[in-house]
């Protein structure tokens, strides 16, 4: 079972996530917050699997309780959620620590699918939304390439080949097929991989080998 907690200070928002998250047998919503510091206090008092953030909130808005949730000592995944035409921050809260972001209208079955995703260990980024945006901030040349491609220098080639495919948004079953292993051997490339890099979680692995020119 898939515990899950849903921070939006939109009332209408949260019921509706709520309910259809409930839908699924393998989800409960154990939490319900309406702003950064609500979702921390119940996150520390609730075990929490999987939070859908939204970004602007009141008191303490998604991408501060992003870096708040990440420090406790059982640290939920997240999913920031966005209505993306609006907010300028989602660049710095997938670097905050979150696992991945969906905008506000996205089909209720891809809604599903990545909390299950998330909570499996991948990332789930809304597809079109997220080249829009690593695009517009890589224009910007933050962070600089040099420095990302000095960071995955020490990476070997094989994990050069699963970082990249990782960057595209694939699966570990994803990238077993493309390169031929088993997806336990993929799982324990990821995790060398985020532990060279020293990032936190495959959404900030991916921004980095985007930055270094891996993956277009």
């Amino acid at each position: 079972m898939i515990r899950a907690m849903v921070v939006d200070d939109d009332a209408l928002v949260r019921l509706g996530l709520t309910d259809l998250l409930d839908s699924d047998p393998a989800i409960e919503v154990v939490a319900q917050a309406t702003d950064g510091f609500h979702a921390i206090e119940q996150a520390t008092t609730h075990r929490i699997d999987v939070a859908l953030v939204d970004v602007r909130m009141p008191r303490m808005d998604g991408i501060t309780a992003t870096k708040h949730l990440r420090t406790l000592p059982h640290p939920p995944k997240i999913i920031t959620l966005t209505t993306f035409d609006l907010d300028e921050y989602v660049y710095d809260a997938l670097a905050a620590g979150s696992d991945g972001f969906l905008l506000k209208d996205t089909d209720p079955a891809e809604i599903l699918r990545a909390v299950h995703l998330v909570a499996a260990g991948s990332a789930m980024l809304h597809p079109t939304a997220a080249r829009r945006l690593i695009d517009r901030y890589h224009h910007t040349g933050r962070p600089q390439a040099t420095q990302a491609q000095t960071r995955i220098a020490p990476l070997t080639p094989r994990e050069k080949d699963v970082l990249a495919l990782l960057a595209q948004g694939d699966t570990n079953a994803d990238i077993a097929q493309a390169l031929g292993m088993q997806e336990s051997t993929v799982k324990s490339h990821v995790s060398r991989i985020l532990t060279t890099l020293g990032v936190t979680n495959r959404v900030q692995a991916a921004l980095l080998a985007r930055d270094a020119g891996l993956t277009s």
